[in-house]
């Protein structure tokens, strides 16, 4: 292609978004018109880039290289691979659900609303495209600012706690590694992150990036124990807000380790590898336990999210486990396809979870199991999809939340036994939680009047949540094509953390 169809896909909703808030708020119908339109646009060139991708190659494609900050040698420079086109597409895929989704419920300042969320789109594609270091740190901060407007102006009565305590979480983590991204700097005169892929360093300086980056990145997924941003974060977010929390932006921790961590601080990942694999059992494990005692939906899907999210900083680094025990580059390869699966599938089933839940809040205004009871008599349409994607929240065999899981987990044995059995305790904990949930919710007698004059979703809902479905099912039944357009950038990865980078 010779447009610069990165630049478009980045620019296209931040411009969208500043034309959106130029509207005003006595013309919210014209806004939300023109962000659906400026969010499918976004989608079709998502689409088109897809279609253009060369998935037998690693190396990086459609890129773009301008000159930004020539005095510090700092550059336009955008790129994709294996690793980011699918969260590109994942993103572009929630644009239009998001504006679909808050179409009749939010009245207030409506203009603002939808321009908050194509900002963050754009910005977020931006990251996930920036092949310079400090262009991709703008990004990364950048981002924080419309989802700290969106919780704070439309979330619930805590919204100014959850708020600060978001901002001050991610923003601290940031912060180290922006003193990582300057070391790297002075030290081989680039911003070029692909030239930091390949350039030398002592080991002391590996592990000090190594925590810089894990700083920034273990927020941002969040690990334990500095995930205590989330929940409060998920509970006062307006549903769009969760939807994307959920759904993108848990995955740029994931994504940082990848284009960072592991190529840039090799031997020292490979070195700390038991300290990350014990915090993401400790996720799967500890926090499956405090998701079953949740008494508020929100918080019990944000815990669940914490604990799947601990599969994919597992995937990743069990695999210098398993090159120790015999160089199997399969099993590795597994772990981190697994892992990257395991992003994706998250981010379809979380985000349709917190949809679901503000079907239920739009219309009694409570997120509380014990305010439900016997759903299903009364929106049986809503059950249909709700139960479905808790069972795939839950790890069901042919819905995509199984196929990451059960990856990582195979990959997992051949780096330790213990690593899987521990891992595998999701599955239990996963059903229990999510089917609990649904028993209180979904099933049984009605609850109490207002439960028995609910009405089910109607056209625009059943739209917004069957688009997921399918791609629950479709990923559950037939992940080959995801597999394969990460699988040359897969190989390419592990090639290079196996060769030490120390001086």
């Amino acid at each position: 292609m010779s447009w610069p169809i990165l630049s478009v896909l980045t620019w296209l909703p931040i411009l969208g978004g500043v034309a959106v808030m130029a509207l005003g708020e006595q013309r919210a119908s014209l806004a939300r018109m023109a962000s659906l339109v400026i969010s499918v646009a976004a989608l079709a060139v998502a689409v088109l880039l897809y279609m253009g991708f060369d998935s037998s190659t690693a190396a990086m494609q459609f890129e773009e290289l301008n000159p930004w900050i020539a005095t510090f040698n700092i550059n336009y420079h955008l790129g994709v691979d294996g690793f980011s086109v699918p969260l590109i597409l994942l993103t572009a895929f929630f644009g239009p659900l998001v504006v679909l989704a808050a179409w009749e419920v939010i009245q207030k300042n409506v203009h603002q609303y939808m321009a908050a969320f194509l900002v963050m789109e754009g910005l977020m594609v931006g990251m996930f495209c920036a092949l310079d270091g400090l262009l991709f740190y703008v990004f990364f901060e950048a981002m924080l600012i419309p989802m700290f407007l969106v919780i704070g102006m439309w979330g619930g009565p805590n919204r100014v706690y959850a708020t600060i305590k978001f901002f001050l979480y991610t923003f601290l983590g940031s912060v180290f590694m922006l003193i990582g991204l300057i070391y790297l700097y002075n030290v081989s005169g680039t911003w070029s992150i692909l030239e930091w892929h390949e350039f030398p360093l002592g080991m002391s300086v590996q592990k000090w990036l190594f925590l810089g980056f894990f700083a920034a990145f273990a927020v941002k997924i969040p690990m334990w124990p500095v995930h205590t941003w989330l929940p409060d974060a998920h509970v006062e977010a307006p549903t769009g807000g969760s939807v994307i929390l959920a759904a993108i932006m848990l995955k740029i921790g994931g994504y940082g380790f990848i284009r960072f961590s592991l190529p840039i601080t090799p031997d020292a990942a490979a070195a700390l590898d038991g300290f990350v694999i014990a915090l993401s059992l400790v996720a799967v494990v500890y926090i499956g336990f405090v998701a079953l005692v949740q008494q508020d939906m929100k918080k019990l899907i944000a815990y669940s999210s914490i604990s799947h999210m601990g599969f994919v900083t597992l995937g990743l680094f069990i695999a210098f486990g398993i090159f120790q025990n015999g160089d199997n580059a399969t099993g590795a390869a597994m772990g981190v396809e697994g892992a990257m699966v395991q992003m994706i599938s998250h981010g379809f089933v979380s985000g349709a979870l917190f949809l679901c839940v503000g079907v239920l809040y739009d219309r009694l205004h409570s997120r509380q199991i014990a305010d439900y009871g016997g759903v299903a008599n009364t929106m049986p349409w809503f059950a249909t999809f709700a139960v479905l994607f808790f069972m795939a929240n839950s790890g069901l065999p042919g819905t995509s939340g199984f196929v990451g899981e059960f990856m990582v987990i195979l990959a997992a044995f051949q780096a330790n036994f213990w690593y899987a059995f521990l891992a595998g305790l999701t599955l239990i904990l996963g059903a229990a939680y999510s089917l609990w949930l649904v028993k209180r919710v979904i099933f049984g007698d009605i609850g109490n009047d207002n439960v028995a004059k609910l009405k089910d979703i109607n056209g625009r809902e059943a739209f917004v949540l069957g688009v997921i479905a399918v791609m629950v099912l479709l990923v559950g039944l037939w992940p080959q094509p995801l597999v394969e357009m990460m699988h040359a950038s897969v190989e390419q990865l592990l090639a290079h953390i196996q060769q030490s980078k120390l001086l």
